[in-house]
C-alpha cells in the first residue's frame, strides 16, 4: 500500500488533490448533516408546533439529501465534461450555501416541509462526488488511479465531524447553530477551493465534447449497469447506514448509552454519545476507502471486491439473526463500514480503467446509482423499525442485495480481464 502513495511522488497537481479532498470532505459533511441533528430537530418540532414525525417521516428526511444528491450527481457530471469541474463545483457549492444559512435563519420555527425542501438543497453537496473525483483523477495516469480517487474519495471522513461535534453543539447552543457553523465552514471552502483546485489542462486530459446520444450510449452499456450495482453496494450501504445510524443507534441501545455521562445539567447526554460512537464506526468507512483502492490496485478490483463484499454480507447476518450486546453491536458496525468503505475504493480502481475517456459522467451515473443505494437502505432500515419494531428484518435484506452483488462479480470477471481489461492499464 506504502507503495502505492510513493507512486504519486512527482505527478499529477497535488493542490488540485488536496482541494478535491477539502471540498469533497466538507460537501459530505454537510449532505449527511440531518443525520447526527434527526433527533434533536424531531424534538424540537414536537416542542414548537406539535408535529411528531413518525418513523416513516424520519427516514424520508434522511434519505431526501441522498436521493436528491444521487441524481444531482448525473448533473454535475454533464457539468464537469461541459464546463469543467471547478465551474461546477463553485455553482453547486454557491447553492449549498444559500440553504444551510436559510435554515439557521428560519431555525426552530422552520416547518417540516421546509425541511424537506432544504434536504433537497443538500444533495448538491453531496453531487459534489461528481465533480472532486473526476477532477482529481483527470491528472494522474491509470496505474495510480486506485490511490487518487481513493483519496479525493476519503472526504467522506466529513460525515465523521458531523457525528463528533453536531450532537455537541445542538446540545448547547440549539441545532440551528449546526447549519450556521456549516454555512461558514462552506464559504471558507469555497474561498480555499477557488484559489487551488485547477482543471487539468489539454495536454494532461483532454475532454471529449459529447452529445446526449453520446451518455445515451454509455447507459446501454452493460458495464454501466454492473457498476452500478455494485457501488449501489458499497457507497450505498455507506452512507445509508451512516446517515441512518444514530437513529439506529437510540432506538436500539439508548438505554446503554446512557451510562456513559451526563451533559452540563446533569443529565444523560444520550444523543451526544450516540454521535461519538456512530462517529467511530463511519470514521473506519471513511478513512479506509483509499486502503481499498491501494488493495485493489495491487491484487485487480475483482477480487478485493469478492473479499470486501464477502465480509459485509456475513456481518449483515450476523447483525439479522444474533442477538448483541452493545459493544458487540459496534464492532460489527465497524467492520461492516470498514469494508463497505475499502469496496468503495475498489469500485472507483476499476471505473476509470473501464471509462476514462468518459469518467466525468460515469462517475455522475455510477456515484447517482450509490445515492440511489443509500436511500433506499434508510426507507428500508425505517420500514422495517415501523413494520417489525426492529432492524433484523433491514439487515437480511441488505445482506440478499450484497449476495447478488457477488454473484454479479463471478458473472463479469473473466469478460472484464479478456476485453478491455487487457488494455486498461491497472490490475483488473
Amino acid at each position: 500500500m506504502a507503495g502505492g502513495f510513493k507512486a504519486l511522488k512527482g505527478q499529477g497537481h497535488w493542490p488540485t488533490l488536496f482541494a478535491a479532498f477539502l471540498y469533497f470532505d466538507f460537501s459530505f459533511m454537510v449532505w449527511t448533516m440531518l443525520g447526527p441533528l434527526a433527533t434533536e430537530i424531531s424534538e424540537s418540532l414536537k416542542q414548537v408546533s406539535g408535529f411528531v414525525m413518525d418513523p416513516s417521516q424520519k427516514a424520508t428526511l434522511l434519505a431526501i439529501p441522498i436521493l436528491s444528491g444521487a441524481l444531482l450527481r448525473i448533473l454535475l457530471g454533464f457539468g464537469v465534461d461541459k464546463f469543467g469541474p471547478k465551474k461546477t463545483a463553485l455553482a453547486s457549492q454557491a447553492v449549498v450555501i444559500s440553504v444551510l444559512f436559510y435554515a439557521f435563519l428560519r431555525g426552530e420555527h422552520i416547518t417540516y416541509n421546509e425541511l424537506l425542501v432544504v434536504a433537497l438543497g443538500l444533495g448538491f453537496a453531496g453531487a459534489s462526488f461528481a465533480v472532486a473525483l473526476p477532477q482529481a483523477g483527470q491528472w494522474y495516469p491509470p496505474k495510480v488511479q486506485g490511490v487518487v480517487l481513493g483519496i479525493a474519495g476519503a472526504g467522506n471522513i466529513g460525515v465523521v465531524i458531523d457525528f463528533l461535534f453536531a450532537p455537541k453543539i445542538a446540545e448547547i447552543w440549539g441545532w440551528q447553530a449546526v447549519f450556521l457553523v456549516g454555512g461558514v465552514l462552506s464559504t471558507i471552502i469555497f474561498t480555499v477551493y477557488a484559489l487551488m483546485a485547477k482543471d487539468a489542462p489539454k495536454e494532461v486530459y483532454t475532454p471529449r465534447p459529447k452529445k446526449l446520444g453520446d451518455y445515451l450510449k454509455l447507459l446501454r452499456d452493460k458495464d454501466t449497469w454492473w457498476f452500478n450495482l455494485f457501488y449501489a453496494v458499497s457507497f450505498g450501504g455507506f452512507v445509508g447506514f451512516a446517515n441512518y445510524m444514530k437513529v439506529y443507534l437510540m432506538n436500539t441501545y439508548e438505554a446503554d448509552m446512557s451510562a456513559f455521562g451526563v451533559n452540563y445539567l446533569g443529565e444523560p447526554n444520550v444523543k451526544v454519545i450516540a454521535g461519538y460512537f456512530g462517529a467511530v464506526t463511519i470514521f473506519a468507512g471513511a478513512m479506509l476507502r483509499p486502503v481499498g483502492g491501494a488493495i485493489a490496485d495491487k491484487m485487480g478490483g475483482v477480487k478485493s471486491l469478492y473479499i470486501f463484499f464477502g465480509a459485509v454480507t456475513v456481518l449483515a447476518l450476523i447483525n439479522a439473526f444474533v442477538p448483541l450486546p452493545f459493544w458487540g453491536a459496534i464492532l460489527v458496525l465497524f467492520l461492516i463500514m470498514s469494508n463497505l468503505g475499502m469496496a468503495n475504493g475498489a469500485v472507483f480502481q476499476l471505473v476509470p480503467q473501464r471509462f476514462g475517456k468518459d469518467i466525468g459522467i460515469m462517475t455522475g451515473i455510477i456515484g447517482a446509482a450509490g445515492g440511489i443505494g443509500g436511500t433506499i437502505l434508510v426507507k428500508t432500515l425505517g420500514w422495517s423499525k415501523e413494520a417489525f419494531n426492529g432492524y433484523s428484518v433491514g439487515f437480511m435484506i441488505f445482506a440478499a442485495i450484497v449476495a447478488v452483488a457477488i454473484i454479479g462479480i463471478s458473472m463479469v470477471k473473466t469478460r472484464w480481464r479478456t476485453t478491455w481489461g487487457l488494455q486498461a492499464g491497472g490490475k483488473i
